[in-house]
């Protein structure tokens, strides 16, 4: 497995909307994605935390090759 995607896993379960920000500055934003840091912020107030865990166990399964991925938009 990609350690990119673990990592991304990793911030995004733990810190939610602030590894979503983190990624985006970082070198593990993946090319021609960005990370939907506020869609975390809110989506994730309003289902309690469900779609933030949700969107950071997709982060395991990132696929550029796909259309669309759960917490990300493309560039």
């Amino acid at each position: 497995m990609d350690n990119n995607k673990v990592i991304r896993f990793i911030l995004t379960f733990f810190l939610g909307w602030i590894g979503s920000l983190i990624i985006n500055h970082t070198s593990l934003k993946p090319e021609g994605y960005t990370s939907k840091t506020g869609w975390y912020l809110i989506a994730g107030y309003l289902t309690a935390g469900i779609y933030s865990l949700v969107a950071s166990i997709f982060n395991l399964f990132f696929d550029p090759a796909k259309e669309k991925n759960i917490g990300y938009k493309k560039d």
